[in-house]
């Protein structure tokens, strides 16, 4: 029997629909949630995510900020720009589109971020939090797998995850969040001997790597819950996982498309952080001496 498909669309849509009443409520009370993206260079596909982020905050009563710069900006530029967002009051998250132009380094300016602010949660105090399992801005990406494995109903107490990929951004936190979840979790990646077999013993198998093709149907346990996170462009133009879809679908329980799938999911988690923050500052505002 064909796999079911995880709607990432879908489930976005309902999710968007109480970020919209969240954001509405705290711009009646005086705090509406602000976001500030910025943009270095003219990678086409960053253009394109960036516009994206900027349409959905639009969308569902967020204030959005879009900064442009060519991708000749200074370091010390970016830093003094986001300075100036962390002071002002009406700025709740700050993302910086990666990737950056090579002279810029991206570790310097995630530290650069308030961590109250920062909604793609890759900060330090962010990473912390999540080991420590306290509660945070997550990253926007796993946290949103997170809740597209929750939709098919699976209670992952006692599941086996493998989590194919190793990455601050997705992997690694997306391997935490299953364990905080009492998952029992396994992390593959380039020096993994034998990823097969681990994959085939999986229950939720999530595919973070950013390769076509990585993961076939022979590598799907029967009836798995399967992620797939990869965003990859074949030769005729077209997007494509990191898992063989038509393989997969004939094998697994749960699968994602791509596109449709996770992509949908981490827009909705960075509005959803926004709106968290926007509303820790409202929180903040109204303590005595403030």
């Amino acid at each position: 029997m064909p796999a079911q498909l995880i709607d990432g669309v879908a489930l976005s849509r309902r999710l968007r629909s109480d970020i919209g009443t969240r954001a509405s409520a705290l711009a009646t009370a005086g705090h509406r949630p602000g976001l500030a993206v910025i943009l270095v260079g003219d990678d086409p596909a960053s253009a394109v995510y960036v516009r994206n982020k900027v349409r959905a905050c639009a969308e569902h009563g967020l204030h959005s900020v879009l900064e442009k710069f060519d991708a000749d900006l200074s370091q010390q530029h970016l830093l003094e720009r986001i300075a100036a967002l962390n002071a002002d009051p009406t700025i709740h998250g700050i993302l910086v589109q990666m990737p950056l132009p090579r002279h810029l380094d991206p570790q310097r300016v995630i530290a650069a971020i308030d961590p109250h602010k920062d909604v793609d949660g890759f900060s330090t105090q962010s990473a912390g939090e999540l080991v420590s399992g306290l509660p945070g801005l997550r990253p926007c990406t796993p946290w949103g797998c997170m809740k597209l494995i929750e939709s098919t109903g699976m209670a992952l107490r006692g599941q086996h995850a493998v989590v194919i990929g190793r990455s601050n951004t997705v992997g690694k936190p997306m391997a935490l969040m299953l364990l905080q979840a009492h998952a029992t979790v396994t992390i593959c990646h380039s020096a993994t001997p034998d990823i097969a077999r681990h994959a085939r013993d999986a229950d939720v198998l999530v595919a973070a790597v950013g390769r076509a093709g990585t993961v076939g149907g022979n590598m799907i346990k029967p009836g798995a819950v399967v992620i797939d996170v990869g965003i990859n462009r074949t030769t005729d133009g077209r997007l494509c996982g990191d898992v063989d879809f038509a393989a997969a679908s004939e094998v697994a329980g749960w699968i994602t498309p791509v596109p449709g799938g996770v992509g949908p999911m981490t827009i909705t988690m960075l509005l959803s952080n926004t709106v968290d923050a926007a509303a820790a500052a409202a929180v903040s505002a109204q303590l005595p001496g403030r």
